[in-house]
């Protein structure tokens, strides 16, 4: 494996992510970059037994994966979620492990090896999980699989767990940003003006980048203010990061 090669492919995934605004996209960029390792199955959770399966198109609580339509509908289907030994393993755990450690320990019941036994007939045969733990105890999984019985290098797990945490923030502030725009109601407009506020332009400079008047874009200013309770541009600026609707 070309680890030169793969570090800079990790260094751009970091880059690109950075400015992208869907969860759609920054799956597909994780899922392209975990080919590096011949991972084409990838897994975003956990799958908790009240919790709704999406494909990847927004950041919320819900499932985020791309293994084989057959598996998703067993899994589901059997309650797996309840019995998964890496949601076991996960929530213990701090770090990245690989799937035949917990296949092979001691703790790992017949019903919980069953799900992976399962799970390679469906093409899933190996993998790497990265546990993802935040504030106030919330918790995700991010799964790599591989579709050959074959284990991952420990310099490849360190890239996909880098990989894995920078898509874990990124899916974390978009949903940030957007719970705050719904709750405050911010528009598009209002979030534009915000941002050039933030870089120090004046209204009458933001209207001409906007292509509207000053008395327009001084409209919108004071609409927002009133939303998040400020009353100086620089404490508006200030909040609107805080609270993730717009980037620092």
């Amino acid at each position: 494996m070309e680890f030169s090669r793969i570090a800079a492919e990790l260094g751009l995934f970091l880059d690109t992510t950075n400015d992208v605004a869907e969860s759609e996209q920054l799956f597909e960029l994780l899922s392209a970059f975990a080919l590096n390792f011949d991972c084409p199955w990838i897994a975003y959770g956990p799958l908790a037994p009240e919790q709704r399966v999406l494909k990847p198109t927004r950041p919320d609580s819900a499932m985020m994966w791309n293994y084989p339509d057959e598996w998703q509908e067993r899994y589901l289907k059997m309650g797996y979620a309840k019995i998964d030994p890496l949601i076991k393993k996960g929530r213990k755990g701090v770090g990245p492990f690989r799937w035949s450690e917990v296949y092979t320990h001691e703790s790992t019941t017949e019903n919980e090896r069953r799900v992976l036994d399962e799970a390679g007939t469906f093409g899933l045969k190996s993998g790497v999980t990265v546990p993802l733990h935040g504030p106030a105890g919330s918790f995700k999984l991010m799964c790599f699989a591989k579709s050959a019985d074959c284990e991952l290098e420990n310099r490849a797990i360190t890239y996909l767990q880098i990989a894995a945490v920078q898509f874990h923030l990124r899916v974390a502030k978009l949903g940030t940003q957007r719970s705050s725009e719904h709750a405050y109601k911010i528009s598009d407009r209002e979030r534009e003006c915000i941002h050039w506020i933030s870089k120090g332009k004046t209204s009458g400079e933001i209207g001409t980048i906007l292509g509207r008047s000053q008395n327009t874009v001084d409209f919108h200013v004071k609409n927002v203010m009133r939303k998040l309770d400020t009353t100086r541009r620089t404490a508006l600026a200030a909040k609107a990061v805080e609270l993730g609707i717009i980037e620092p």
